[in-house]
This record gives C-alpha cells, structure tokens and sequence, in this order.
C-alpha cells in the first residue's frame, strides 16, 4: 500500500488548516492504490496528481483521470480540493489514460499520414487501379490541381503546429492519435482513390466552377492561417482570464465581429471548396461530417465565452454568421 505524507514545513505553517484524507482507488477493480494523508485543502486535483505520481512513477500526470465516483465525470486539475463535495475525507477513483505522447508529435504524425495517402493514389500505383494505368498522367488539370491544394493544406496545419499553434495541454492519449489517424486516412483514401481514378470526369461547369472554387479555397485557407496567429498573439499577450478572440488589423479576422470561431469557419470553407473543385461526392462527405463535428467544438467555446465575459458580443453567433 502507497501512502504520502506531507511535507514537514509546509505542515507547519498550516497548523491551522483542517488537513483532507485523500484514499486514491482504481476505478475498475475498486482496489486501495494510496492513501494521502495531512492534503493541504487548498492544493488542486493537479497536485493531487502530483502526490499520486510519486508513490506510482508510471502513472504520471498526463495519464491519470480522477472522478469523485465510478461512471462520473473526470476533476479537472485547477479545481481545489475544498471546493469539492468530499468532506474533510475525500474517496477518488483512478483511471489510467494509457501512454501519451506531445501534442506536437501527434499532430505531425496525423496530418503526414494525409499527404502520403494522397500521394499514393495521385501516383496511380497498381494495387489501386490495376497495371495498366500504373504511374499514368491524368490529362484533367484539376486532378493536378486537386493534389496540390490538398498538399497545400496539410503543409499548412504541419506549419502550424511548428511555429504558430499553443498548446493548453502538453500531451494526447496514444489512442486518440490511433484513433484520429484512422479518420483522416480512411476519408483521405477514400475521397483520393475517385479523384484520381483514371475514369474520373471534370466538374459539370468546367474551368468556371473550378477557379471559382480554387478562390474560395485560398481566401478560407489565409484566412484559417490568419485567424490561427491572431490566437497566438492573442494568447502571447493577455492573461487567459482576461481574453476573448476579437478582430485585428488584419481583414481575414474581421469575421470575428460575426461568429466566435472564425478558424472553423473558414476550414469549413477550405473543405466544401474541394469538394466543388472536384465534385467529388466521397469530399463532399468529409466536408459533411467534419462541419458536424467543427460546429460541436464551436458551440462549446462559443458558450463558454457567453458565461465567461459579461461583455462579449451578444450577436456573434458559433461558427455561421447570423444563423448557427
């Protein structure tokens, strides 16, 4: 059995606090894995966390998630230990989170996997349209097209997590990079594999609905690159509990003054504008379940931002202007 104690001085100079028994279990088995004695009340889940990773060295931070009880919600780290409905007496239930990697390393390694598939079925290699048409050229320019503004995306998301994005939290579970890997590839073969077909036939519109669309995608592509650096000065500049996103100088962040995540919208944009491009009914899906999971992510910030600041803009809507 693991058990902490606290530490002598910092005891002392809380003789007068009313110290918390904290009794750690896994969540599974319902097994005693610690027990935290003399817990200072005004220490958060994050420290907890800490005292807990010292009596078990492989279950560091990243990969625990504490609930108060069996199927309820995971602590999060800034809240304090007080302010919990636990007594003085406090039961909390371990899982572990499984192996975890940088938020870095994660990212790269979803949005390489794209670019590698993309480029298989671009090439025409035989396992995917037969012998005969291995390495053949498509004699549509918006085959070569479609490959290169998907090669410009990623790039740009990989740019992104290099030099631009900050990231709240320092690591992902393995699993959800498995997990977020498997969607990204399966809808890029998918959508790849009828673009580049040999049999593929141009947009219905011809050159109009494909220089239309290749203009909106570049507009919502500066525009989700400039909305993403103005979160990072933003983020470089303010304390977190004094912000919210607003306009800058820049015009391709004017949309904040319409919806509270501009970014979504425009990778919105970026993604309908392929599927017009190539009239590709597989694109055209991805678009459809990556705005239905774009709009979830913008409501919840939206709604936050509404409980946070008393201030923030009433009109502004989630990720639509005006309508969503």
């Amino acid at each position: 059995m693991a058990s902490w104690r606290g530490h002598p001085h910092r005891t002392k100079m809380s003789s007068r606090l009313s110290f918390f028994e904290v009794e750690i279990r896994d969540l599974e088995t319902r097994q005693h894995l610690c027990f935290l004695d003399k817990v200072e009340p005004n220490l958060t889940i994050g420290d907890v966390k800490q005292m807990f990773h010292a009596c078990y060295p492989k279950w560091y931070p990243a990969r625990q998630s504490m609930q108060l009880e069996p199927g309820g919600r995971a602590l999060k780290d800034e809240e304090i230990l007080k302010d919990l409905p636990t007594g003085t007496t406090a039961i909390l239930y371990f899982k572990d989170l499984g192996s975890h990697l940088g938020y870095t390393t994660i990212f790269l390694a979803e949005y390489s996997g794209p670019l590698l598939v993309y480029f298989l079925f671009y090439l025409r290699l035989p396992v995917f349209y037969g012998t005969t048409n291995t390495l053949t050229s498509s004699p549509h320019s918006v085959i070569h097209l479609a490959c290169c503004c998907h090669t410009f995306h990623y790039i740009k998301k990989a740019i992104e997590v290099l030099f631009v994005h900050r990231f709240t939290h320092g690591t992902m579970p393995l699993r959800n990079m498995i997990k977020n890997s498997y969607y990204y590839l399966g809808f890029t073969a998918w959508f790849a594999y009828y673009i580049n077909h040999p049999l593929y036939t141009p947009p219905s519109f011809g050159k109009i609905q494909i220089a239309l669309s290749l203009i909106l995608f570049l507009i919502c592509e500066t525009g989700n690159f400039s909305v993403h650096v103005a979160l990072n000065s933003m983020k470089a500049d303010v304390p977190k509990a004094q912000r919210f996103p607003q306009a800058t100088r820049n015009p391709f962040t004017w949309l904040y003054v319409f919806v509270s995540c501009p970014n979504y919208t425009y990778e919105m944009g970026s993604l309908i504008s392929f599927a017009i491009m190539t009239q590709c009914i597989p694109a055209g899906v991805y678009a459809f379940i990556r705005f239905f999971q774009l709009t979830i992510w913008a409501r919840e910030k939206h709604h936050k931002y509404l409980k946070d600041f008393k201030e923030y803009p009433r009109f502004r809507t989630s990720i639509i202007p005006l309508i969503l």
